[in-house]
């Protein structure tokens, strides 16, 4: 996590140009600025931006320092004078008394037809939480004395038919959980996907499609990388779908198995992102390459089962 918020530091530092952003604002607000322990605080994050702007999702969960997330809300978009305006909203809370700083969030943007990534960060946003106050100076209060009910028959009646029917229900559902326990063991238990053998078959689903042979070229390179970030999800737990080419790479650094693939990976994502963003042709050549790079990144980096049960990092050739 660490070495994660530094590298959001330094690209935070190297792109962000609120003069060439196309972001009129990226504004954080909690509503209140004092809280008892265990409140619901809500946390909003609202950016405006003009049309043609990308806008990817906030990552606040580095910035939560002393804070718990306990939802994420659905944003919301409106549109107004030309802008959008999306709201990122968040349920927070904090377990101890202290005086909270939620520092500015990096808000990743890039324009149509720009591939440069873009940083506006939000304001940051201070509040206090604290303890319910006790006042000390009034005495302790003594506990009422118990007060004595009459015992009724007709409740001890309605709890004995009550722990009938539970008997009646009991034995029943058990007589059922028998019968299927009895079916489901002639049943053969579900084999485990792979994150690589399920690459692999879309993979194939796709050639067999011919996408670029018909003429969808664009489709076809959106369909191979969303196959290939979509098992670096499953392989290396990275939210590889959310992340332009450049972030996406440098977290596959971080992961040592990834080595073997890092330039291979680099040229696959950015020829594709010259198609889908640059309005590239590429040659056929590059569209059958295109494929065989995506095979060979899944088969160098494949996790398969061996027989002890455990993964082991054998290619699948």
């Amino acid at each position: 996590m660490v070495r994660r918020a530094a590298f959001l530091g330094l690209l935070i530092s190297l792109l962000a140009s609120p003069a060439l952003s196309q972001v009129t604002s990226s504004t954080a607000s909690t509503g209140k600025t004092s809280y008892l322990v265990g409140d619901y605080i809500n946390y909003k994050i609202q950016i405006r931006y003009k049309p043609g702007t990308t806008v990817f999702p906030p990552m606040i969960q580095d910035s939560l320092k002393d804070l718990t997330l306990l939802k994420v809300e659905k944003p919301s978009k409106t549109i107004a004078n030309g802008d959008t305006a999306l709201t990122y909203a968040y349920v927070l809370s904090c377990y101890d008394s202290a005086g909270v700083t939620i520092p500015g969030i990096p808000i990743f943007c890039k324009t149509a037809g720009d591939t440069a990534l873009q940083v506006v960060p939000t304001n940051p946003v201070r509040f206090t939480v604290s303890t319910v106050k006790v006042n000390l100076k009034e005495g302790i209060k003594d506990v009422n004395a118990p007060i004595k009910i009459p015992f009724d028959w007709k409740w001890l009646l309605v709890w004995i038919g009550a722990a009938l029917l539970i008997a009646v229900i009991t034995y029943y559902l058990y007589r059922r959980y028998k019968k299927k326990k009895a079916a489901a063991s002639s049943v053969k238990p579900a084999v485990k996907v792979l994150p690589h053998e399920e690459a692999l078959s879309s993979l194939h689903q796709l050639e067999q499609q011919q996408l670029w042979q018909r003429g969808l070229v664009k489709e076809y390179h959106s369909a191979i990388t969303e196959i290939i970030r979509r098992y670096f999800e499953k392989r290396f737990n990275m939210p590889a779908m959310e992340l332009p080419t450049s972030e996406a790479v440098e977290l596959l650094k971080l992961r040592p198995e990834s080595a073997p693939i890092l330039d291979l990976t680099y040229g696959f994502l950015s020829n594709a992102d010259m198609v889908k963003f640059a309005k590239f042709t590429p040659m056929n050549s590059v569209n059958e390459e295109m494929m065989k790079q995506a095979y060979e990144i899944v088969n160098k980096t494949a996790v398969s089962n061996g027989k002890d049960g455990k993964e082991t990092g054998d290619a699948v050739q």
